[in-house]
């Protein structure tokens, strides 16, 4: 078998905290999840948290972890580092770690954006992913990269770019 047939194993734990909401298609954030993993060459089983959560629970986590008492639309919790994959044997899966969405503020963010709830959230979901993965948007450089992987990643499953102002 050659290196370019290998396929990046993971498995997504979703949970949905909100239950009014419908979840979205979770076929389509496994198939992101695949083809991202497999552009980082990313080549160890890994685990993922998603949590579909509303805007008071985010906001308690967003003032625990950022210091900031309000709602966001996502929140990223990576669960490694080099560290944990040099001694983890090749067989255990690598905690990739989490993505908490706050599905009140999405909806909200795409109704003043004139975007579509399921395209807001799935761009969410690859940027949340993205962090998870260490991309990071400190730097002018940074954030041009990742959000140019962003629109790479959902033109190919149909999805305009988030960042072009309707």
């Amino acid at each position: 078998m050659s290196s370019d047939s290998i396929q990046p194993l993971f498995n997504i734990e979703y949970t949905n905290h909100f239950e009014d909401w419908p979840l979205p298609d979770l076929k389509l954030f496994d198939k992101i999840t695949h083809k991202i993993l497999s552009m980082v060459d990313w080549r160890r089983l890994c685990e993922i948290s998603v949590v579909f959560s509303d805007n008071t629970y985010i906001k308690e986590l967003n003032h625990i972890y950022r210091d900031k008492d309000k709602p966001t639309n996502v929140l990223s919790f990576p669960g490694y580092d080099e560290t944990l994959l040099n001694i983890l044997p090749p067989f255990e899966p690598v905690p990739l770690g989490d993505i908490v969405f706050a599905l009140e503020t999405i909806k909200d963010e795409a109704h003043i954006q004139s975007k579509s709830f399921e395209n807001h959230l799935t761009h969410l979901f690859v940027h949340g992913l993205l962090h998870l993965l260490g991309y990071d948007h400190e730097t002018d450089d940074e954030a041009e990269e990742m959000e140019q992987f962003e629109i790479d990643i959902l033109s190919l499953f149909s999805i305009p770019n988030p960042y072009e102002v309707n």
